[in-house]
């Protein structure tokens, strides 16, 4: 097991960001290094015991389906070792397993959010509504329910502590241009049907997700950030599946569902975890890599 990692504090390259889970540092004109640590946000707020093992997790996950989803879009990894980057032996065995280098790029201000079932926001907007994000459904769905289709329901992004909104397909169209907004769209949901078969096949289901893309000089659309890994993805166990109910998850909604029996209000400070649930929590997380990844 990694050595597990709150927070980095690199010599070797400034640091640009640090958001929810991950570090980015500054690694020269063309390339950025993605540190992904074990911190764990929920309700969008960073709670203060890390998880042992996630970012080396997270990472595994992001490269395994980087790597496999090349002939749907171009990702922002590259060739270069991490090795030419960082020097100092001891950052290099604390990086390894858990950071990215990849290509400088502009992101696009949304989250790409691709739905293949019901549930989390989208099952509380449409028993409001009857629709998600303005896409109608049928009625008489029920609570976890796999949906006719995989859905494109997009949502802005959030800056840290605060909540990501749902948005229409108009909305986005608007932030995006439209030409734009169906490319995202078109390969978010292609992506996610790729997955989704790959992850089926291995006992898992994709409930749904969340891409990030970017754009490089030549405005060529690229994927981002992380790829259908537990903190972007709502991972059921197939062979519990049932729909009436939030499924059991191989992801953080197990937190979620620990810090909804709290007396908490959702906002900075977020409370300790138990050793028990931060266990759990691991072994999930573990659970899930060896099952999409083999």
């Amino acid at each position: 097991m990694p050595a597990v990692v709150f927070e980095t504090h690199l010599q070797s390259l400034p640091l640009i960001h640090r958001g929810k889970v991950r570090d980015i540092y500054d690694a020269g004109p063309e390339h950025l290094l993605i540190v992904t640590s074990d911190r764990l946000s929920a309700f969008d707020v960073v709670l203060p015991d890390p998880i042992p093992g996630k970012g080396a997790v997270l990472t595994g996950i992001s490269k395994f389906w980087f790597e496999r989803t090349r002939h749907i879009i171009p990702n922002q990894l590259t060739s270069v070792a991490l090795s030419e980057v960082i020097k100092d032996r001891d950052e290099l065995a604390l990086l390894r397993d858990r950071a990215m280098l990849v290509r400088k790029l502009q992101a696009l201000p949304i989250e790409a959010v691709v739905r293949g079932y019901l549930i989390g926001s989208g099952w509380k907007d449409y028993q409001k509504t009857g629709a998600v994000c303005g896409i109608e459904l049928p009625p008489g769905l029920k609570q976890a329910d796999k949906l006719p289709q995989p859905i494109f329901t997009p949502a802005t992004k959030a800056p840290k502590g605060q909540h990501d909104e749902n948005i229409s397909f108009a909305q986005a169209a608007t932030l995006l241009g439209r030409a734009l907004a169906e490319q995202v769209s078109a390969k978010a949901v292609e992506l996610y049907n790729y997955a989704a078969e790959h992850a089926r096949k291995r006992g898992i289901i994709i409930a749904d997700t969340k891409f990030e893309f970017g754009v490089d000089k030549n405005n060529q659309l690229i994927l981002i950030d992380e790829a259908l890994t537990p903190d972007s993805s709502r991972f059921w166990p197939a062979e519990s599946y049932r729909s009436g109910i939030s499924p059991p998850s191989f992801d953080k909604q197990y937190v979620r569902d620990y810090l909804e029996t709290l007396d908490w209000n959702k906002k900075a400070p977020g409370p300790h975890l138990p050793a028990e649930v931060i266990a759990k929590t691991a072994e999930k997380y573990q659970e899930a890599y060896r099952r999409l990844t083999a």
